[in-house]
């Protein structure tokens, strides 16, 4: 009985673990972001994802195959993010919660770390992608979005998570570029972390946006010149001038960071944050894991392992 319960729990919640690439019909003929008040969770409640996918062009054009093994054990194929692959994942997800919580598993001693499974609780990129860390280090990315609702709730997690992390994980974020309202977030990131300001400002364009309704981009997205304007006078606060947030907004640096940043969202086939890619050879996420605990303890494992192996 309290295993269907878990159950139940689990299926209505893991929908509500990531926001999706491509905007609403409306969202996109207005050519601006969702609402900060439609991405803010109401209080008690969960906000809901937007698990829209990209276009078969584009799905074409991302070179990275990502496989799973069959429900039967058969030989893996291709993962597929249509409404059958998506009950799929929900199905494997819910019967590794499961198995942690039986008795037998209990009485044995598992822990949740020992029951992860491939192709459930996190994906083999195939083929795996180059990673950009010293000799010795693991790379773990965060691939996130400042006004995703998911990525705000996970962010203590992670920031916890970074201060207890073995010294062997090299970690960094990585801002999604998919339109030019994602793009103008990801430049203020990385203009925050060329003016040497990321570590005190992070935590606070969270709840800037979240907290405050204040989007820091323009109703009109597109309109790149007007959110610079917004950005610059939001971090005026914090003693950045104009003009220093301006020189480093279009700096050489900044363009060549967000040009990685675009590499790396289509290498890594990425569609919904907050997404983690350990070593380039996995993707995980909350939905996979089964919370953001479990992901970081997840992305810990998966780490540990690859370290051991190098």
């Amino acid at each position: 009985m309290r295993v269907s319960r878990l159950v139940l729990l689990l299926c209505a919640t893991l929908t509500l673990c990531s926001c999706g690439k491509q905007q609403t019909a409306d969202e996109r003929a207005a050519g601006a972001l969702p609402p900060v008040a439609a991405l803010t969770p109401a209080a008690g409640g969960s906000p809901s994802a937007q698990a829209e996918q990209p276009s078969g062009a584009q799905k074409a054009a991302q070179p990275t195959t990502l496989t799973r093994p069959n429900e039967d054990g058969t030989a893996p194929v291709e993962d597929t993010t249509g409404d059958s692959g998506a009950r799929n994942t929900i199905l494997a997800a819910v019967a590794s919660t499961v198995a942690a919580a039986t008795p037998a598993a209990a009485a044995a001693g598992l822990t949740a770390p020992t029951l992860w499974q491939e192709g459930v609780n996190y994906t083999r990129l195939v083929p795996a992608q180059p990673t950009a860390v010293a000799a010795g280090q693991i790379e773990v990315l965060e691939f996130f979005w400042y006004a995703c609702p998911h990525c705000y709730a996970i962010d203590p997690s992670v920031e916890s998570w970074k201060k207890s992390k073995p010294a062997y994980i090299s970690f960094s974020r990585v801002p999604v570029t998919w339109s030019e309202g994602h793009r103008s977030l990801a430049r203020m990131y990385y203009t925050l972390e060329s003016l040497g300001k990321l570590d005190q400002l992070h935590s606070e364009i969270f709840k800037e946006i979240h907290v405050n309704g204040n989007p820091l981009v323009s109703s009109d997205a597109n309109d790149v010149a007007a959110s610079e304007r917004l950005q610059a006078a939001y971090v005026k606060k914090f003693s950045i001038s104009e003009q220093d947030f301006k020189k480093a907004y279009h700096s050489f640096s900044v363009e060549t960071a967000l040009q990685r940043a675009d590499q790396l969202v289509q290498r890594y086939r990425i569609d919904g944050v907050p997404t983690f890619a350990i070593n380039g050879k996995f993707i995980a996420d909350v939905r996979t894991a089964g919370s953001p605990e479990r992901l970081m303890s997840l992305v810990d494992d998966l780490a540990a392992q690859e370290h051991k192996h190098q």
